[in-house]
């Protein structure tokens, strides 16, 4: 029976992606996330915490972050923790962990564009619904009006 190796952060980015493609047509992209945590004290003084999380992500995932996640972005993402080694120029052995993300999903609040899109998107579209979501809204109404129950 195998192990069970899952992370689920919900963070900030801290730094800007670093993209790189490679010659096989695959991209891959590199990011630091902080995750905070915020506690008292045995003082009762309130004490905040973070921790940084090196991510990296795999095509398709990194053809996304490139497009639209930039420091600051609010990400959520689940991933696997992997380790690797390295020698650097003195000889000496080097470890980085890191987190393969293997979903992601973008928890910024919607920009102005966002909005302008969707406005323009609900002024195309005025005046066309359906009689079935009349009938839902009107039936969910009626619901409310007969539910006066004391509790």
């Amino acid at each position: 029976m195998g192990g069970v190796n899952k992370v689920i952060l919900l963070g900030n980015v801290g730094t800007e992606p670093e993209v790189r493609h490679l010659d096989n047509g695959r991209s891959v992209a590199n990011l630091s996330l902080a995750t905070n945590r915020v506690y008292k004290n045995q003082a009762g003084e309130r004490v905040e915490n973070t921790d940084w999380h090196k991510l990296v992500f795999w095509s398709p995932l990194a053809t996304i972050v490139e497009k639209y996640v930039k420091k600051g972005s609010r990400l959520y993402v689940e991933g696997r923790i992997t380790t690797r080694s390295y020698l650097d120029k003195d000889e000496n052995r080097r470890y980085i962990t890191e987190i393969e993300v293997r979903e992601m999903q973008m928890i910024d609040k919607r920009t102005e564009t966002n909005q302008e899109e969707e406005q323009d998107f609900n002024q195309k579209t005025e005046g066309n619904s359906t009689p079935i979501q009349k009938d839902q809204s009107e039936k969910g109404q009626a619901e409310e009006e007969e539910d006066d129950l004391p509790f």
